[in-house]
């Protein structure tokens, strides 16, 4: 009789383990990694749909990846979403009971052209030239004394350049920095995501 309640809590620990090892070989598991065409892929919201019922959700990691565990038997379709991004959807998932199906590293999120900012604009000089290999600055002016420094361009055979920014309120300083020429900074004041266009004139150094 003393023996009787460990011999007990010892068949119950038997039993459980096997019943957790048995529910691991009737589900199945989905992963993958996500690329992304401008920031970081972490953080990009991964929706395993079964029709129109959602099933599961997660964030992918820093690196982009994902786990979907536990996941019933079936045909699934999955859409990717992150701000900025295009949607991203793969249908057809099909998985089997004990499967883990890798669908790789090549689910790729382009950017949303119409949820993002671009700043536009061309070098050229007095005469109407345009100016290749001139570089352009770019800060957010946060007050009067203060800006935080975010990005540069070289512009292009045409002279022109473009940013690609979130779709945030805010302003934003250009500044052409040439060799042989004055220094060139024209403001541009975001409302929402649109394109705004600007130009900066090559002004000689007298």
């Amino acid at each position: 009789m003393t023996f009787s309640k460990p011999i007990f809590a010892a068949s119950l620990l038997v039993f459980v383990c096997v019943t957790v090892v048995a529910q691991d070989k009737n589900t199945a598991s989905i992963k993958g990694k996500v690329r992304v065409e401008k920031g970081s892929a972490a953080g990009v919201a991964v929706v395993l749909l079964q029709g129109e019922r959602e099933v599961a959700r997660l964030v992918t990691h820093k690196s982009g990846d994902f786990v979907l565990s536990r996941v019933q038997p079936g045909t699934y379709s999955i859409k990717l979403r992150k701000a900025g991004l295009s949607v991203g959807t793969i249908d057809d998932v099909t998985v089997k009971a004990g499967q883990t199906r890798t669908l790789g590293d090549h689910l790729y999120l382009t950017i949303d052209e119409g949820s993002i900012v671009f700043i536009r604009g061309s070098v050229f000089t007095e005469d109407g030239r345009s100016v290749p290999g001139a570089r352009v600055d770019l800060v957010r002016v946060i007050d009067e004394k203060s800006v935080q420094k975010l990005d540069s361009r070289m512009t292009g055979e045409t002279g022109e350049f473009v940013f690609r920014l979130p779709p945030n309120e805010a302003k934003y300083r250009l500044t052409l920095k040439a060799d042989g020429a004055e220094s060139v900074s024209k403001d541009v004041d975001v409302e929402s995501a649109a394109v705004y266009r600007v130009a900066l004139p090559y002004k000689k150094k007298s």
